[in-house]
């Protein structure tokens, strides 16, 4: 059948196959059965970095260029001088982690970078700041969790917690009862468990030895 309002052999625009699916922000159709065999599932990854003015600004930008879920990214030293450890944890369908990790090793800034295993030694710091009516409902509470108190009137009390993101959430449930004024979390940092390489090429039994790029990434 022609489209008579063309000219053009063919058929008429409402009777043409249309792909089924959407575009995601870089106009790439997805197709809906693939996508939903992917659930989202939290990970995280660590990079070692070039100390650049700029570099974390870079690797955020990525993620929001790309619309990637980021939950936390910390950075800090290594035992290298002029190296820094990022941190990130992301929550993505497996297509996506796939790519954060490529896009991320392809940044001029980072050196290499790998996704850890479930079994990572991970902790993050928090600094809360509560009503001070009970200070000794509340000292009770800091010690059950292991924690510190930084400051104390009769107003506010603030206190210092670390350990891993379960113990985390407890104890602020907990503190809950007596009016959170203020909250502060690092967000997670992570470190490979035992022996194991935390990024490809890293040697974490040699302090001050330079990492190796990672060069198996596609």
């Amino acid at each position: 059948m022609s489209d008579n309002r063309t000219g053009l052999q063919g058929p008429a625009p409402d009777e043409r196959p249309h792909p089924d699916g959407r575009r995601n922000a870089q106009g790439i159709r997805i197709d809906p059965e693939a996508e939903s065999e992917h659930e989202p599932r939290r990970t995280v990854f660590s990079a070692i970095v070039e100390d650049e003015p700029g570099v974390l600004s870079r690797v955020a930008g990525l993620a929001a260029r790309r619309q990637f879920n980021i939950e936390s990214l910390t950075v800090g030293p290594t035992t290298v001088e002029g190296h820094s450890r990022i941190t990130m944890v992301v929550e993505e369908p497996e297509p996506g982690i796939d790519q954060i990790e490529k896009q991320l090793a392809k940044l001029k800034p980072v050196i290499s970078v790998g996704e850890l295993d479930d079994d990572a030694v991970r902790a993050e710091l928090v600094l809360l700041k509560v009503r001070g009516e009970d200070p000794d409902k509340v000292h009770a509470i800091t010690e059950m969790y292991d924690g510190r108190t930084l400051d104390a009137g009769p107003e506010t009390i603030t206190v210092q917690l670390s350990g891993d993101e379960r113990k985390i959430d407890d104890a602020v449930d907990a503190f809950r009862r007596f009016g959170i004024i203020e909250i502060a979390r690092t967000g997670q940092t992570a470190l490979a468990h035992g022996s194991k390489k935390t990024v490809p090429g890293e040697e974490p039994g040699t302090s001050g030895e330079p990492t190796k790029p990672n060069t198996n990434t596609q």
